[in-house]
């Protein structure tokens, strides 16, 4: 047995002191949907709906104990790892300061504020998160407090292995497969190398986000890359850089064992996974979920464990995910209208319309000096197939239209 194993058992014993096993369940769903056994880790039913707060217990507590009991530590995050740092320098009674960005939502905020309680104090700077994290690191220098960096750490990444602990302690033979998301790569490096160990004839499959792809660029170079634009909607594992510390464990992974989720299909998972099963996942949390659709083939009759890595959705998010789940399935669309500037136009238009298509959103620009106005108009109908039929009726009734659904430029200004 490796001293990393070891010490990743030794060290979820100890987090028993801070908080209990997160759930191991079957979901009969998701198994009969797909035809395998899929059991669910419930990492978003921690004390902070996030297993950050393993890799932040685990280093603050060998940190102290290898510093002769330091007593200052600084982050930088906008998410889970401020809410695990926080709960844990309340247990440990440390003082810990939180680095966010200045465009943190209040109520993450708030939430960070509450786990930590008196022991954290909160700093707001820079309108980026790189600027935050440069300042943080400032700060540490500066003051001489220990920074804990939310992955790229040997003991946060231990600490996530305890993950895998668990999981192998709760089964009586190891799953055919584990699907773990991918961010910075703590938690995926800290289970992949507890399983080589301990269960290696178990198979790893790693899931991104579409616009956060950065253990699949640096595999494809061979090193760590820096990704010029990410997309931050899966703000739990939206990373532009993969760790150093997580690279090293994660290099021998081949490309074709890692997954893009695009982001629109993700919210199609989190709002069935929210109606269907009553489970709230944030959408890092959704991630090896929303994959599984792609991996029908692979999983059939396979014991599978997919880690649900965070619940801590913002329900002010809930309108912007749903609309982005009726776009994605192709159930409702935006067009650009021109419509004629003469009467009965418009009841010509919407006598075009089928008995379940539903007028979501419809602004009207008339310009009296010309012979055309533009509509901006948003359809919601049941089947997607509908929206073909639609469309050739207006172009035959001479309603020149454009879809602007997909349009990612026009969509940020109009929709």
């Amino acid at each position: 047995m490796s001293d990393f194993t070891t010490n990743a058992r030794n060290g979820t014993l100890l987090m028993r002191g801070l908080f209990e096993a997160t759930p191991l369940q079957r979901n009969d769903h998701l198994s009969a949907e797909y035809g395998a056994e899929i059991f669910l880790k419930r990492e978003d039913l921690s004390p902070v709906r996030s297993y950050k707060i393993r890799g932040a217990f685990n280093a603050m507590r060998k940190v102290r104990d290898q510093a002769d009991g330091a007593e200052r530590f600084v982050c930088a995050s906008a998410g889970n790892h401020a809410q695990g740092f926080a709960y844990v320098c309340q247990h440990f009674g440390v003082s810990g300061e939180v680095f966010m960005p200045i465009t943190t939502p209040q109520q993450k905020i708030d939430k960070t504020r509450a786990f930590g309680g008196d022991t954290v104090k909160i700093r707001l700077t820079g309108d980026y998160f790189d600027q935050t994290l440069a300042s943080a690191k400032a700060h540490c220098t500066e003051v001489g407090a220990h920074f804990l960096s939310p992955f790229d750490d040997p003991d946060v990444i231990e600490g996530q292995a305890s993950v895998a602990v668990e999981i192998l302690g709760d089964m009586e033979t190891p799953p055919d497969m584990i699907i773990v998301p991918v961010g910075g790569g703590g938690l995926a490096a800290g289970m992949t190398r507890y399983f080589q160990s301990e269960a290696p004839a178990t198979q790893f499959r790693y899931i991104e986000p579409a616009g956060g792809a950065s253990l699949r660029s640096a595999l494809e170079t061979g090193a760590p890359v820096t990704l010029p634009h990410i997309d931050t909607f899966v703000d739990g594992a939206a990373v532009a850089r993969i760790g150093d510390h997580t690279f090293e464990v994660l290099k021998s992974v081949v490309p074709w064992q890692v997954h893009l989720a695009p982001e629109n299909r993700i919210c199609t998972t989190i709002m069935k996974l929210l109606n269907i099963e009553g489970i709230v996942l944030e959408p890092a949390g959704a991630l090896v979920i929303d994959a599984l659709d792609e991996m029908r083939d692979e999983i059939k009759g396979k014991r599978v464990v997919c880690v649900t890595s965070g619940g801590n959705f913002d329900f002010e998010r809930l309108p912007e995910v749903k609309e982005r789940a009726l776009r994605y399935s192709g159930v409702k669309k935006y067009f650009i209208l021109r419509m004629p500037q003469r009467p009965g136009a418009l009841k010509d238009f919407l006598a075009l319309l089928g008995p379940d298509d539903d007028i979501a959103r419809f602004e009207y620009l008339k310009k009296s000096a010309r012979n055309f106005g533009s509509v901006l108009i948003g359809l919601e109908t049941k089947k997607a197939a509908s929206f073909e039929g639609l469309e050739e009726r207006m172009t035959e009734a001479g309603f020149a239209h454009r879809d602007i659904t997909n349009d990612d430029l026009l969509a940020e200004f109009l929709i």
